[in-house]
């Protein structure tokens, strides 16, 4: 369905923005809440550098803030207009919703904010650079 190639491809799998070849992340799980922010230096395949400059992911804040709202918006729908529950037992879910979501929000707007500034390159082998 996804293909390489595609900006969507690298947000929703985190794989490098330039080449889609490898994770940017040392662990896949963004669960593993101890490891969440930890990422490689560079891609083994093309070299792009993940930290452009220092604090260059402060920017994904504003990405979270937005895909934290998208979330809080489809909770609040599901509870309370599907299934019809109380307007407490609604805003019980959107907390519960954001609360178990949080770690996939973080990378995802990461993801996002990276592919924001890096153009995907199918040609950007590191065979190529040297």
């Amino acid at each position: 369905m996804l293909k390489k190639g595609n900006k969507l491809y690298s947000i929703l799998t985190g794989s490098c923005p330039k080449c889609h070849k490898e994770s940017m992340y040392l662990n896949n799980n963004p669960y593993a809440i101890s490891q969440i922010f930890k990422m490689h230096e560079r891609c083994s395949h093309c070299g792009t550098k993940y930290k452009i400059e220092p604090s260059f992911f402060y920017g994904s804040m504003y990405v979270s803030y937005g895909v934290g709202i998208a979330f809080a918006v489809a909770a609040f729908v599901i509870a309370f207009l599907f299934i019809g529950a109380s307007l407490v037992n609604t805003f019980i879910a959107i907390v519960l919703t954001m609360v178990v979501f949080m770690p996939f929000i973080i990378r995802l707007s990461r993801n996002i904010w990276i592919n924001i500034f890096v153009k995907y390159e199918p040609k950007s082998a590191k065979s190529q650079l040297e």
